[in-house]
């Protein structure tokens, strides 16, 4: 058999051959909808590579990105990981100080970033004595911010030689480098290969995953600094989809005019955004033409957003879960033969769940000693991962460092249950489950269950100190504007949804919930802001089991 190296390069190289003249479609950060096509992008992605050699930068070296999804930042992308470089993509939503500790520690040579975002680096700029330059992706840059080290992106490609060759290099070479949102301690880095990010693509390209061809419009709503866009930057061009990216504009109107004027039929998110789209489309008695299905990750889908997409627009939402350490996806529920037989509640119930382990990806839960634990439901435990794109240590970890069990499973921190049938579901992330009274008590299942409740904007479940049963659950909820905040009204909505000694004992009513950088509320900020927090002198009182 030929050598043919797993190396990302062969994406794009497929797409401008085979698939050339196919749109890849641009909300710009200035506003105006651009158009490109794969042929243009690939040769302005070695034009870029010209200009990345021609400015000492070599394989191995971290480039940084600061930037929303638009044709540019694909280009960089692979003008970076075609010549052997590391694409490290930064967090906007970080604070000064988070983003100052992650170039430092990436020792990034390079950033490119929008306009917007120039003077956020400049702030920091004394802070980040790796980075040599500084490359703003627009059309041009005022004469008053140019300099030696801040230049234009389109003066750096212009008159670059398309020559360049890409590739050729060890498969196992460092592509891609992404920070995890460090809600405990500081952000820790995951360096993909090109292997991983290869195979990765491959298992997500199956009919069980994302279920591309060429035939699909795909609105890649998911930021390309979330771990790889979950892989849909590698896997619209391997499969010669048309791209749709909106730049920065997540908002319900816009994401609704792309959908129908672009003709998109998948897109993939968290479920905030799903959401919000969700609201626009009722207030505006808009529909969905194009759209048959979208995929949602990043934390558990509310019963109510699934069944009004499927019921009232009739898309098909597809629940997964991953993260960063795997690259990112792990599991995705999709039916089998012996679920597809079920009955249609029975199959809408089951859809909740995260869904089977991917091609490539094991997966096991454990007790607290590290055995194994049956797949049948009920019990719950840690949840371990292993495969080929599953992080094996992070980056900047000593050579030596132990991040696996004797069996090569990763820790993901989160709790989970695995039924007789291979479907996993989230139970909670180790760090916010509710321990009381010797029980667990999962805030992930009452936030999911509450945000059901029709005035339920955000919701937080966090444990309280307890001087009878150790800890008990605080609900902590953001209302719609028009919501009357009677905290009665909130927790009789969970009654017989949840074990009575489930129901939170106290609701706190909050004008604005802390969101961290990936999107998801940050419950290290919740904790903080509820510190002080003193149950009453006769608080609610719950049976035991």
């Amino acid at each position: 058999m030929q050598s043919w190296g797993l190396t990302v390069d062969k994406f794009l190289d497929h797409a401008k051959k085979w698939h050339g003249q196919r749109e890849i479609v641009t909300r710009s950060i200035e506003g105006p909808i651009t158009r490109t096509n794969y042929f243009n992008v690939h040769e302005r992605a070695k034009k870029l590579s010209s200009g990345l050699i021609d400015m000492g930068i070599k394989p191995g070296d971290r480039v940084g990105t600061l930037a929303w999804n638009t044709s540019r930042h694909l280009e960089v992308w692979f003008g970076t990981m075609g010549i052997g470089a590391v694409c490290h993509t930064l967090n906007p939503r970080f604070t000064a100080d988070q983003l100052a500790y992650i170039i430092n520690h990436a020792s990034d040579r390079i950033i490119f970033t929008e306009h917007a975002f120039l003077q956020q680096l400049e702030s920091i700029r004394e802070r980040i004595p790796s980075v040599e330059k500084i490359i703003v992706l627009s059309d041009s840059l005022p004469d008053s911010e140019s300099s030696t080290s801040v230049i234009n992106y389109e003066s750096l490609i212009d008159g670059g030689d398309t020559d360049i060759e890409w590739g050729n290099f060890p498969e196992d070479t460092a592509a891609g480098l992404c920070y995890t949102s460090g809600t405990v301690g500081n952000p820790k880095g995951v360096l993909y290969s090109h292997r991983s990010n290869f195979l990765h693509t491959l298992a997500s390209s199956s009919t069980d995953i994302f279920s591309l061809s060429a035939r699909d419009v795909v609105l890649i709503s998911v930021p390309m600094f979330h771990a790889n866009a979950w892989g849909l930057t590698f896997l619209c061009p391997a499969m010669g989809a048309k791209m749709v990216l909106p730049g920065q504009k997540l908002d319900g109107p816009s994401l609704h005019e792309l959908i129908e004027t672009e003709g998109v039929t998948f897109s993939a998110a968290v479920p905030t955004v799903w959401q919000m789209l969700l609201t626009h489309l009722r207030q505006s008695k808009s529909k969905l033409t194009s759209l048959t299905r979208i995929l949602v990750g990043g934390a558990a889908v509310p019963a109510s957003l699934a069944r009004a997409y499927q019921d009232e627009f009739g898309v098909k939402v597809i629940h997964a879960w991953g993260m960063t350490e795997v690259s990112p996806i792990g599991t995705v529920n999709t039916p089998t033969a012996e679920t597809i037989t079920l009955s249609e509640e029975e199959q809408f119930r089951a859809s909740l769940n995260q869904g089977r382990a991917t091609m490539l990806t094991d997966i096991k839960i454990v007790d607290q000693d590290g055995e194994d634990l049956p797949h049948d439901g009920l019990a719950s435990g840690r949840l371990m991962v292993r495969g080929p794109y599953v992080v094996d240590r992070y980056f900047g970890d000593a050579p030596d460092t132990e991040r696996l069990d004797d069996e090569g499973y990763f820790d993901t921190g989160d709790i989970a249950t695995i039924d007789q049938n291979g479907f996993m579901k989230i139970v909670d992330r180790s760090k916010d489950i509710i321990k009381s009274g010797g029980e667990w008590i999962s805030s992930a299942e009452i936030e999911t269950l509450i945000l059901s409740h029709p005035h339920v904007d955000l919701a937080a479940v966090i444990g309280i100190p307890h001087e009878k049963w150790t800890e008990r659950p605080l609900l902590v909820l953001k209302l719609k504007t028009d919501a009357e905040r009677t905290k009665e009204s909130f927790l009789s909505f969970l009654d017989g949804k949840v074990a009575k000694w489930w129901v939170p004992d106290d609701v706190v009513f909050v004008n604005d919930m802390p969101v961290g950088p990936t999107g998801k509320i940050d419950k290290k900020l919740v904790r903080q802001s509820l510190a002080g927090y003193k149950w009453s002198e006769n608080p609610a009182t719950h049976s035991r089991p």
